[in-house]
């Protein structure tokens, strides 16, 4: 006759095995995921069968079929059969780094516009950061692409824009008002997308 651990063990196998395809990191983590929402389910009801509480997180194949189309769209929480929550994909990059990223270089650019290394490495910080913005885990499709145009886009077509006019020969209060716009809308996003990331 098979043990409480024995049938947790085959459970979490039958899972590895239909999970197959996933990243062997993403499936580690599925797995103690589910383990510890065992242990923690039996702590709080250790009446409950061990068996009963593995009918409630649901078919092996129905939690990676769920993991698979969460790894492949980035959703942070998928429902699977029984009210039980599929474990969350975590994000390997801290969700302020973009937004740091994308919004911290300008400052500096903008305080330091006569070094042009100083500019250049603004630049590539953007970019970096936009790229960041874009595989994060924390933000939906919709929200990475309003973060993008709003941070990185419509801020760069603006200072070419102002590059390319006379505008930037005006003055150095014309300048500054530009800048600090600019900068505003930066931090404005990046407020707003902290506000909106998924946990």
């Amino acid at each position: 006759m098979k043990t409480s651990a024995d049938l947790v063990q085959d459970y979490l196998s039958a899972v590895e095995r239909e999970a197959s395809a996933l990243p062997a990191d993403r499936r580690q983590e599925l797995l103690a995921d589910l383990a510890e929402h065992v242990e923690v389910t039996r702590a709080e009801r250790p009446d409950t069968a061990v068996g009963k509480v593995l009918a409630e997180l649901g078919d092996p194949r129905t939690i990676a079929a769920t993991a698979l189309a969460e790894a492949g769209n980035g959703a942070a929480w998928a429902s699977a059969p029984g009210g039980v929550r599929a474990p969350a994909r975590r994000g390997k990059v801290h969700p302020l780094v973009p937004l740091l990223m994308l919004t911290l270089p300008f400052l500096l650019a903008a305080i330091l516009p006569d070094v042009p290394a100083v500019q250049f490495c603004s630049t590539l910080f953007r970019v970096i950061g936009a790229v960041l913005l874009c595989t994060s885990v924390h933000w939906s499709s919709a929200r990475k692409t309003a973060g993008v145009l709003l941070s990185a886009v419509l801020p760069t077509v603006a200072i070419s824009i102002w590059i390319w006019s006379d505008a930037d020969s005006s003055g150095d209060v014309p300048a500054l008002l530009a800048n600090l716009a600019t900068l505003a809308l930066l931090a404005g996003t990046a407020i707003w997308l902290w506000r909106v990331r998924r946990a």
